[in-house]
C-alpha cells in the first residue's frame, strides 16, 4: 500500500493505486470527452483530465474489494482496461486488487536456464476441474515426471466460458474461471515449494475481437500506420506509444514481481509493428532485467522472423531474451515423421532431413534464406548461439490446435516414429512438451472459443475458409466436418481425461520412457550445456531423397562430446562411427550390427580423442 497521496502525478500510471486515504483512480482516455467513476452501491463521480488524456479521482470510501467501472462521454460503461480482476466477465465491474499485497517479501530465487524442461498447458483444460487448483494438484506427477518448467497458456481475461487465452482484452485481469488471484499465487508457492518453475504466455501484439472498448476511449493504443493479421497493430510509437508501452511493460512486471513467475514467454512478437529508436522489445527486457536482479528470470519469445540479435550472450548470460521457440526444428521434423507438406510445412518439404539437422546444428534452418511462403528473406545467422537460446519441441498448442481436427502426433504416426520424436529431449537445446504428450494421449486439442452473435459468426466461417486449401477439406461437405470452435462440445473434447491415461497401459509404457529420457538429460545432458558447448559437426547419412538419417555431434569446452545419430527412413544405414563413453540411450554399438534400422535413434556421450578437440 502507498503511505500517501504525494500528488496525482506519482499515481498517473494504469490501474487502480490502493493508498492510506482510499483508492487513486486512472484511466488513460485520450478520445473520451468526459470520464466518471462508477463504484457499485455509490454514486456516480466524475474524474479530472490531464492534457495527455488521463483521467484520475481518489476515492476515499473504495478499499481492496470494491467493484468499479468507468463511464465514457455519459453513456458507454467499460471495465478498467488495466484491471487485475474481473469477478464475474470482461463486461462486468472490476475489483480493486491491491497488487503490492500479494508479493512475497523473499521471492523464489528461480533455477538456471540450462535445466529448463517445459511444460506447457491451458489451464481449462488440463484436470476435470479447469482450474490453479486442478494444476496444483498434478505438480508432484509432472516433478517425479522430470519436468522443471510449467508453461501456462495466456491467463489474461476473455469474453466468456472459455478460450485459448490469445484473444484477451483484459491483460492484467487473470481468468476468473479458473480461480481468484490468491488461488493462481497458490499455485506459484506449490510449483516453487516443489522447485518447478512457473512460465506465462503473453500477449502483446493484439487484443481480442469481442468486447475490447479501448478503441472508444483510448483510440491511440492502436497504430494508424502499422497493421497486423489481427487488424490495426498496437501503437508502440510517439508520444501516445509511450503510455501503450508503459502499460504493457507494467503488464510484464506485475506477472514476474507481483505473482513471482519465473519468466515469460512472448506471443508472435514479429507482429509488435515499432521504429522507434529503441524497439520495445529491447525496452522490455531491459527493464525486466534491472529491476528483477537477483532473480533467474527468463524471458522467451515466439519470432517468425528468426531474430538472432534478441537471443545474443556477450557475457555468458542473455542480455535481453533466453530463447526463441524453434519452429524450424518442429516443421521439419514433422514432416520427416508424417510426410505432409501442406501449409507452413511446404516451407520444409524440398529437404526436411537439411532443415532438421541445421536447426540442431544451429538453432534456427532459415538464417537468412528465401522463405518460400511468401518469398522473402527470413532470419539471420544463428551458428553462434549456444544450443540452449532455442527452445524444441515436436508438439504444442498451435501445431496441435491449428489443425482442423486438433489431432496429436499419436494420433498421426506409428508407435515406433512417436518413440523416434524423443530426440527432442536427448539434444542440448530446451526441450518443452505438451501436456499429455508424456503419455502419447490422442485427447484433440482443438480451437476453442466462447464467442456470441456475430463474433462466433465470423470465428466459425473464418475457422473453415483457413483450410479450404488442404486435399482433406477441400469441399464444403469437407469443412463441415471440422468442429464448430464456439459449440460447448469442442472445449469439453480437448480437456485430458487423467483417469483414462492411468489405466492405459500404452499410456503408462510412454510415461515412463519420457521419465527415462528426463532422467538421462538431468544427469548427463544437463551439466554438459552448463559446461557450455564450443562446436558442433553434422552429417546427413544414407539419404535417400527426402529422407535419410542425420549424424550431429556438440563438443564441450572440456573435450566431452554429445552424439546423436537418427535413422528417418523406411530403409537400414550404415551406422557412423560413434564416439567412445556412454550410450545414454539407443541400440547398443556393436559390431556385428553395423547398421541403423529403421526410427533407430542413439544418443552417445564421450571423450573426444585429441586429435578430435
Amino acid at each position: 500500500m502507498v503511505a500517501g497521496l504525494g500528488g496525482a502525478e506519482q499515481f498517473r500510471r494504469h490501474g487502480p493505486q490502493v493508498i492510506e486515504k482510499g483508492v487513486w483512480f486512472n484511466l488513460w482516455a485520450p478520445s473520451a470527452g468526459s470520464v466518471e467513476l462508477l463504484e457499485v452501491g455509490r454514486g456516480p463521480r466524475r474524474m479530472s483530465r490531464d492534457d495527455d488524456g488521463w483521467y484520475q479521482t481518489l476515492s476515499s470510501a473504495a478499499r481492496v474489494g470494491t467493484r468499479y467501472q468507468f463511464r465514457i462521454n455519459g453513456d458507454l460503461v467499460v471495465p478498467d482496461p488495466a484491471s487485475c480482476f474481473q469477478p464475474e466477465d470482461v463486461d462486468s465491474p472490476s475489483e480493486v486488487i491491491d497488487m503490492a499485497a500479494l508479493r512475497d517479501a523473499m521471492l523464489y530465487p528461480g533455477r538456471s536456464w540450462a535445466e529448463a524442461v517445459i511444460y506447457e498447458l491451458h489451464v481449462g483444460t488440463f484436470s476435470a476441474e479447469g482450474t490453479y487448483a486442478g494444476v496444483e494438484k498434478k505438480l508432484p506427477y509432472l516433478r517425479d515426471l522430470g519436468i522443471t518448467a510449467i508453461e501456462l497458456m495466456p491467463l489474461n481475461d476473455v469474453p466468456g466460458r472459455h478460450n485459448w487465452g490469445y484473444d484477451g482484452v483484459l491483460l492484467n485481469a487473470p481468468n476468473a474461471r479458473y480461480g481468484r488471484p490468491e488461488d493462481l499465487k497458490r499455485l506459484l508457492h506449490a510449483a516453487h515449494d516443489l522447485d518447478i518453475m512457473v512460465y506465462l504466455d503473453v500477449v502483446y501484439n493484439h487484443f481480442g475481437p469481442q468486447l475490447n472498448y479501448l478503441h472508444s476511449y483510448a483510440g491511440k493504443f492502436f497504430s494508424s500506420r502499422h497493421t497486423t493479421g489481427w487488424g490495426p497493430a498496437v501503437n508502440l510509437e510517439g508520444k501516445e506509444g509511450q503510455f501503450v508501452r508503459q502499460f504493457l511493460i507494467d503488464n510484464a512486471l506485475m506477472w514476474l514481481r507481483d505473482y513471482g513467475f519465473d519468466g515469460l514467454r512472448l506471443d508472435a512478437v514479429h507482429a509488435l509493428k515499432d521504429e522507434s529508436e529503441r524497439h520495445f522489445l529491447i525496452e522490455l527486457a531491459e527493464t525486466v532485467r534491472s529491476q528483477l536482479m537477483g532473480r533467474q528470470v527468463h524471458l522467451m519469445l515466439e519470432n517468425e522472423a528468426n531474430q538472432a540479435h534478441l537471443l545474443g550472450r556477450p557475457s555468458g548470460r542473455a542480455k535481453l531474451y533466453n530463447a526463441q521457440w524453434g519452429d524450424d526444428f518442429h516443421n521439419s521434423l514433422h514432416v520427416l515423421l508424417t510426410g505432409e507438406d501442406e501449409g507452413y510445412y511446404r516451407a520444409f518439404a524440398d529437404k526436411p532431413l537439411a532443415h532438421l539437422a541445421r536447426s540442431l546444428a544451429e538453432g534456427f534452418a532459415y538464417q537468412g534464406e528465401i522463405f518460400p511462403l511468401h518469398n522473402k528473406p527470413r532470419g539471420e545467422p544463428s551458428a553462434h548461439l549456444p544450443p540452449d537460446a532455442t527452445i524444441f519441441f515436436s508438439q504444442n498448442h498451435d501445431q496441435i490446435g491449428n489443425r482442423a481436427l486438433g489431432e496429436r502426433l499419436a494420433s498421426l504416426v506409428s508407435s515406433q516414429k512417436l518413440i523416434q520424436a524423443m530426440v527432442l529431449l536427448l539434444n542440448p537445446h530446451i526441450p518443452m512438451l505438451f501436456m499429455g504428450e508424456e503419455a502419447a494421449v490422442t485427447t484433440p486439442f482443438l480451437f476453442f472459443a466462447d464467442w456470441q452473435g456475430e463474433a462466433a459468426e465470423l470465428t466459425r466461417e473464418g475457422r473453415r475458409k483457413e483450410f479450404t486449401h488442404f486435399k482433406a477439406f477441400s469441399t464444403p461437405e469437407m469443412r463441415d466436418q471440422i468442429p464448430d470452435p464456439c459449440d460447448p462440445s469442442t472445449f469439453a473434447a480437448s480437456k485430458l481425461d487423467w483417469a483414462n491415461i492411468e489405466r492405459s497401459a500404452p499410456s503408462r509404457e510412454f510415461q515412463r520412457l519420457t521419465q527415462e529420457l528426463l532422467a538421462i538429460r538431468c544427469t548427463k545432458i544437463i551439466p554438459r550445456i552448463k559446461e557450455g558447448f564450443v562446436g558442433v559437426k553434422t552429417e546427413l547419412i544414407g539419404a535417400h531423397g527426402k529422407t535419410g538419417g542425420i549424424n550431429i555431434r556438440w563438443q564441450t569446452g572440456h573435450g566431452l562430446a554429445l552424439q546423436i545419430v537418427a535413422n528417418f527412413s523406411e530403409q537400414a544405414i550404415l551406422r557412423p562411427s560413434l564416439i567412445e563413453g556412454d550410450t545414454l540411450w539407443g541400440n547398443e554399438p556393436s559390431s556385428g550390427h553395423p547398421y541403423l534400422h529403421a526410427s533407430d535413434i542413439v544418443a552417445c556421450l564421450g571423450q573426444l580423442p585429441r586429435s578430435a578437440h
